[in-house]
């Protein structure tokens, strides 16, 4: 019995993600270097229907990065819609970036931007997406911070430049990740021991710092 149009689409969509699935681990591991004969030999399939879905690399990255960046601020609106303090909204956030360094399908996410980032021709349409996302973070650190501050759940002081000094810790953290996967999973460190350093001093540190 012949297969139905819908039967064909669905085999369809199923092959293409299991291209873009394949790619997104080679192209984790080899960067650029990744050629479409790897990508093919990674999904086991032929080169000629690897191609049959996408012209070339460059158009299987492309999709990569753009399923890896949202378009949207909706994550981030709900983060700061959430219930709780804002400070434990900005514990909330800073644990899913640093928890996400240490597991596989998150990590080979941050290999791929890292490479976007590195290749000098990435479409300008990626690199702006890129670029949005990042500020939107940075935003929403920004804004956490401050109402935090309000509260008494964070260190007074330019809330910029602690945006600054969080997003290098951060960034710190995702490139030992990206060096050292293995180690960094053990190692590790708790998304407190970061939040740590936005904390206001208590009347007992201050008194010991004084003295």
């Amino acid at each position: 019995m012949p297969r139905t149009p819908e039967a064909n689409q669905r085999i369809r969509e199923a092959q293409r993600a299991k291209i873009l699935e394949s790619a997104r681990s080679v192209f984790a591991r080899k960067g650029m270097e990744t050629t479409i004969t790897d990508i093919a030999a990674e999904a086991q399939i032929s080169l000629g229907l690897a191609y049959r879905y996408f012209a070339d690399k460059e158009a299987i990255f492309s999709e990569l990065v753009k399923q890896t960046v949202p378009d949207d601020s909706a994550g981030f609106q709900e983060l700061v819609e959430m219930p709780g303090t804002p400070g434990e909204r900005l514990a909330t956030l800073i644990s899913s970036i640093v928890g996400a360094r240490g597991q596989r399908e998150p990590l080979e996410a941050h290999q791929l931007l890292q490479h976007a980032l590195d290749a000098e021709a990435m479409p300008e349409e990626i690199r702006e997406s890129l670029g949005k996302r990042y500020q939107m973070l940075l935003a929403t650190m920004r804004q956490l911070i401050v109402e935090g501050q309000a509260t008494g759940e964070v260190v007074l002081g330019d809330p910029d430049q602690l945006v600054a000094v969080m997003s290098a810790c951060l960034d710190g953290l995702t490139r030992w990740a990206l060096r050292d996967p293995e180690k960094f999973r053990t190692y590790v460190p708790d998304a407190q021991i970061v939040l740590r350093l936005f904390q206001p001093l208590t009347d007992e540190k201050k008194a010991s710092e004084q003295s």
